[in-house]
């Protein structure tokens, strides 16, 4: 039997076969990728499930001469649609200078834009430029004035690394972004393969790829790739697509914009507006998803041109339509973790003046440089126990306190004390479990187990002077038996596993109860303080 014939067959039996075990579709993806990768190209049983019945040339962008004029005309029209200010055309007339500071208007707005909507980024942008209108003035600034800026913008350490690249591009690079993708790339902080293509193409006019999920899903339908998303394989497929459409483009910037731009209004996750797409024409999902498309399954190319990269499409995601197209990535399900979120609240005897500890985060990591109540992270089994969270805040008040007090003090938790102890020394008044507050972030579910600490004394206690630990120790709610200089901690009252495991900070301080919700504190926080404020039409004020 010929290759060719060879191929056609065991293609046709492919599709045949995967339409009769549908329901054992990802078993079957799983088994033909171990069985590529152990080279078994030889083997007919592996072929029938990796002959995806198409020529890998099928995903192969070429002749993009036409392409680029009807995508370009598109984009012309639409260009000031969204007026994001942030959208200029190119100016060949600029200089140096002026080409760094598109280069940095650009930059702003792509970290802002990551996983963010352009709606809900326009104002941040427009609040940042009136606040940092160049690099050095963002560089002059610090993390505080930042995240209060990006307060409610969410994935607060994308803040964090535009403040930490500017101080670098002022430090290192005469105060400019690089002038080009590769250094951008190396030099600059939280600037990837992505962010550099679209600053250097839009800024500097230079023709350089962008893959962002929009053009990751426009160019899969376009070139019909069915194949793992995140794989080394398909994006390198992608990226060459992206490429050849800007190769020896006049106009490389716009072209990047106007993909991102089809992507995004058009070619649109669910319900896709094929008919207003320019790229409709050569686009090989929507001509493989026309009712009058032949399903035949026959091979047009011998076996050593078959496509190996796309895994077949399960007849029950077969809609009719593009969106098949990309392969649907599997999702990993959030790991779960319990914190426990003191809320440390000082009352003046005298006055009733109210005041809130609040802990910086490190620089690094999830919710950067943000403030938090002091909290102690992923928590289990023993250490999830009613009697184990009532001496946390004990252990946060001896780790931060100048004058802590002391956890064997026999205070009432509902009744006010009278003690004539110093008035440095603060009473714990109560300590009241105000309930759970769930929240998620893109890979962990957090629980936090909330408390609400109530001190009372006659002045305002004395804050230590507290050193930060690493953002892995933080994380893992484990710091270890050692500080940054390799001494021992102190052994104090509270037991020494709760000492060890206490979360360091950079800094703390008070703030008074009309502050609370203004300081740079995120949405997780922000529910907690909500849940503890229920708490007081129903305690002593």
């Amino acid at each position: 039997m010929s290759k060719r014939k060879r191929a056609q067959l065991l293609a046709s039996e492919s599709e045949k076969d995967y339409a009769d075990n549908s329901d054992s579709s990802y078993d079957e993806t799983t088994k033909t990728r171990k069985a590529r990768k152990k080279g078994h190209e030889n083997d007919d049983s592996t072929l029938v499930n990796s002959i995806s019945g198409h020529p890998v040339s099928m995903h192969i962008i070429s002749a993009v001469g036409p392409m680029r004029i009807a995508l370009l005309e598109w984009y012309d029209r639409v260009h000031d649609a969204r007026k994001m200010p942030w959208r200029k055309k190119f100016d060949p007339s600029l200089d140096v200078e002026g080409r760094a500071q598109r280069a940095y208007e650009v930059w702003v707005s792509e970290i802002m834009l990551q996983q963010t909507q352009v709606a809900t980024v326009i104002p941040y942008y427009n609040k940042w430029m009136t606040k940092f209108p160049t690099i050095k003035d963002l560089a002059a600034s610090d993390i505080e004035t930042v995240n209060s800026l990006w307060k409610g913008l969410g994935y607060y350490s994308r803040a964090a690394r535009l403040l930490s690249g500017a101080q670098k591009a002022v430090k290192e690079l005469h105060g400019r972004l690089p002038d080009n993708a590769k250094d951008m790339e190396a030099k600059i902080p939280g600037i990837g393969r992505y962010s550099a293509g679209a600053i250097s193409s839009i800024a500097y006019n230079h023709c350089v790829p962008v893959l962002d999920g929009n053009v990751h899903r426009l160019l899969s339908r376009f070139t019909a790739l069915h194949a793992q998303p995140k794989s080394k394989r398909t994006l390198d497929i992608l990226w060459a697509g992206a490429e050849s459409f800007i190769t020896q483009s006049k106009r490389p910037g716009d072209i990047n914009q106007a993909l991102i731009e089809l992507g995004s209004t058009v070619c649109t996750v669910r319900d896709p507006a094929c008919s207003d797409c320019p790229l409709r024409p050569r686009c090989k999902a929507y001509q493989r998803t026309q009712p009058t498309a032949s399903h035949t399954g026959i091979v047009e190319a011998d076996i050593e041109e078959l496509c190996l990269v796309c895994d077949p499409i399960p007849s029950d995601e077969n809609n009719g339509s593009v969106t098949i197209y990309p392969m649907k990535a599997e999702r990993k399900k959030p790991r779960e973790e319990l914190d426990s979120v003191n809320v440390i609240e000082w009352r003046s005897r005298d006055s009733g003046d109210r005041w809130f500890l609040l802990v910086r985060r490190p620089q690094g990591g999830l919710l950067a440089g943000l403030h938090e109540f002091p909290t102690l992270p992923n928590l289990s089994g023993a250490k999830v126990s009613a009697s184990n969270m009532a001496k946390i805040p004990y252990t946060f008040l001896q780790e931060l306190l100048m004058h802590p007090p002391s956890p064997n003090d026999n205070v009432s938790l509902k009744t006010l004390s009278n003690s004539d102890s110093s008035n440095k020394v603060p009473k714990v008044i109560q300590v009241t479990s105000a309930g759970d507050v769930v929240h998620i972030f893109s890979h962990i579910k957090k629980t936090y187990r909330v408390q609400w600490v109530l001190l009372e004394g006659d002045e305002l206690p004395r804050l230590r002077t507290v050193v930060s630990l690493d953002q892995g120790g933080r994380e893992n709610g484990d710091c270890g038996k050692k500080n940054l200089k390799g001494k021992k901690q102190k052994r104090s009252e509270v037991s020494e596993v709760e000492l060890n495991t206490i979360p360091q900070t950079s800094s703390a301080r008070w703030v008074p109860l009309t502050q609370v919700e203004d300081a740079n504190i995120g949405t997780g926080v922000l529910k907690v303080w909500k849940l503890v404020e229920k708490l007081w039409t129903t305690t002593r004020n």
